[in-house]
């Protein structure tokens, strides 16, 4: 185990002098008198998409003259999960007010609540109300309300309609596939002859946050968890079932490459894209990149995940909240920008352009606008049995170690009892691990 990571050092260096370089002090804005001192600057951190961008430009020309929101890029492209999350939390410790607003995993939010302010005096009573609930679930943290949910993910399951009406029985496995096919069917049809020039099952099975997602949501399959009130258990039957069937998957039963091992979501959609696959473990998000691949567009599906026999079909919850920094001198200023991206008009926007789930329950119950888009039904049918993450403060680093030691179980590099025992000693030991 090594203390730290070189290139977290780097990288939190070199975003630090950006924030310096691009950012500079003005004076507040006087809502009150309506007197206009200077634009008042506020800075916001997130993967700035062109969704993104055009609903800061949105807001910046409503606010024109008055406040100016600057987008501070970390894309998904360039920084993990894991990554962005060690350069905000460097950033945060050195109490700078270069950061007001930014966005969290929403399995952040507990580490991340002591940087950060509470949000519940600043939200309108009526944006507060229509919030969904499991959605604001994971903004608090001790009974405060830390964080605001900004859009809302949930698992599902890709596949290509086009192969899967090559086999003999497609109209009953559809049906089975739009209710959540059982796993034991669900591996015979990705066995089958029919498909043997495609792999047929893609999930992400790197060392992240994504790996832990999925095993989360198999091990809640067989009604277990890895947290017994505030204590996470790992040696115990249950995980070692769970990660002994994430390592059939690929060597057993080779219904998954071993590339899957490397994959995150992007490596993810590329394969299955260049290789023909069958089916792909993802996320709404996914569904533009399929709208913008003529040869895929018209022929990709989606589908709850498969569920074991004898539990319910589940689905883990992903998704990104909103934090405004405790140290930020320009409170007022974030949190008109923050309430903004709260609105109905913006929800609509982000999900229109870049399929981010809304979080405002009004926009589920309007039928007018579900009967444009109807596919928000079934997103919403997955979220009302969705399931979260478990919510601790240690969590993060419970993952980081945790996803570590999985993903060397299913390289089989490592047996998944000295796997379980390192990953328990070096959690209870409270040591950050280097990848």
């Amino acid at each position: 185990m090594k203390i730290e990571k070189l290139s977290y050092i780097i990288i939190a260096a070199l975003l630090t002098t950006v924030f310096v370089l691009v950012t500079y002090l003005f004076s507040p804005f006087s809502w009150e008198r309506g007197e206009i001192v200077k634009v008042t600057k506020i800075y916001y951190v997130d993967n700035i998409s062109d969704s993104h961008r055009k609903v800061i430009a949105l807001f910046n020309k409503k606010y024109e003259g008055h406040i100016q929101v600057e987008a501070i890029n970390l894309p998904f492209e360039k920084f993990s999960t894991n990554e962005r999350k060690e350069l905000l939390a460097r950033f945060l410790r050195t109490k700078s007010d270069r950061i007001d607003v930014f966005a969290v995993d929403q399995i952040w939010v507990p580490r991340f609540a002591k940087w950060a302010v509470p949000v519940d005096y600043y939200l309108r009573p009526s944006t507060k109300k229509d919030f969904l609930s499991y959605a604001v679930q994971s903004c608090r943290f001790e009974d405060t309300l830390m964080a605001v949910p900004f859009y809302i993910d949930i698992a599902l399951m890709y596949y290509r309609k086009d192969l899967l009406k090559q086999h003999p029985e497609y109209s009953s496995l559809q049906k089975k596939l739009k209710k959540s096919i059982e796993w034991n069917e669900f591996i015979k049809l990705c066995q089958s002859s029919t498909f043997n020039n495609h792999p047929p099952f893609i999930f992400q099975g790197a060392d992240y946050e994504g790996l832990i997602c999925i095993f989360t949501e198999l091990l809640d399959g067989i009604n277990s968890s890895i947290v017994s009130g505030n204590t996470i258990k790992l040696n115990t039957k249950e995980v070692a079932q769970t990660i002994q069937f994430m390592i059939d998957l690929i060597h057993k039963y080779k219904i998954s490459p071993e590339a899957v091992l490397r994959f995150k979501e992007t490596q993810s959609y590329n394969y299955f894209n260049e290789n023909n696959g069958l089916f792909l473990r993802g996320w709404p998000g996914m569904q533009k990149d399929f709208k913008d691949n003529k040869k895929l567009s018209n022929q990709i599906e989606v589908v709850p995940v498969p569920h074991f026999a004898g539990s319910k079909p589940a689905s883990v919850f992903g998704g990104w909240n909103l934090m405004v920094s405790r140290y930020s001198s320009r409170l007022s200023e974030s949190f008109m920008f923050v309430n903004f991206l709260l609105t109905d008009e913006v929800q609509k926007l982000m999900y229109e352009e870049g399929t981010y789930l809304p979080i405002n329950s009004s926009i589920y119950n309007d039928t007018s606008y579900t009967k444009k888009h109807p596919e928000l039904l079934f997103y919403k049918s997955l979220l009302e049995r969705g399931i979260h993450r478990p919510f601790l403060t240690n969590y993060t680093t419970v993952s980081d170690i945790f996803s570590y030691y999985i993903n060397l179980a299913l390289r089989k590099e490592m047996s998944i009892k000295e796997a379980l025992r390192n990953a328990d000693e070096s959690i209870n030991s409270q040591q950050i691990l280097l990848k």
